[in-house]
This record gives structure tokens, C-alpha cells and sequence, in this order.
């Protein structure tokens, strides 16, 4: 399958992700894997900031 690199902003990703999740699980679920794990490795672990602390 031919590929093609786009470059996003994360809301611009998040709300590609939030579009997904209103559709059928089946249908989506290794789209959504895929665009996670492909911004896994280019963000890296992000730290957890819990509010209310600082």
C-alpha cells in the first residue's frame, strides 16, 4: 500500500482522534493505533501533570 507523510498539529491530530471515536470501534480501532503509536515515536513519553500541584 502506497503511503504519504502529513504534518500535524496535535489539536489538529486530537481532533482527528475525536472524530474517529464517534465511529464504529470495528472500523477504526487500528487507525486510531496507528496515528498513536506513529505519535508516540515522534513525541515521546509526555510527563503526567497533575492539576492542583506546582
Amino acid at each position: 500500500m502506497e503511503k504519504i507523510t502529513l504534518s500535524l498539529s496535535i489539536p489538529e491530530i486530537n481532533l482527528i482522534l475525536e472524530a474517529l471515536g464517534r465511529l464504529p470501534y470495528a472500523q477504526v480501532y487500528e487507525l486510531i493505533g496507528n496515528v498513536q503509536e506513529q505519535a508516540r515515536a515522534q513525541l515521546g513519553p509526555r510527563p503526567v501533570v497533575a492539576e492542583g500541584l506546582a
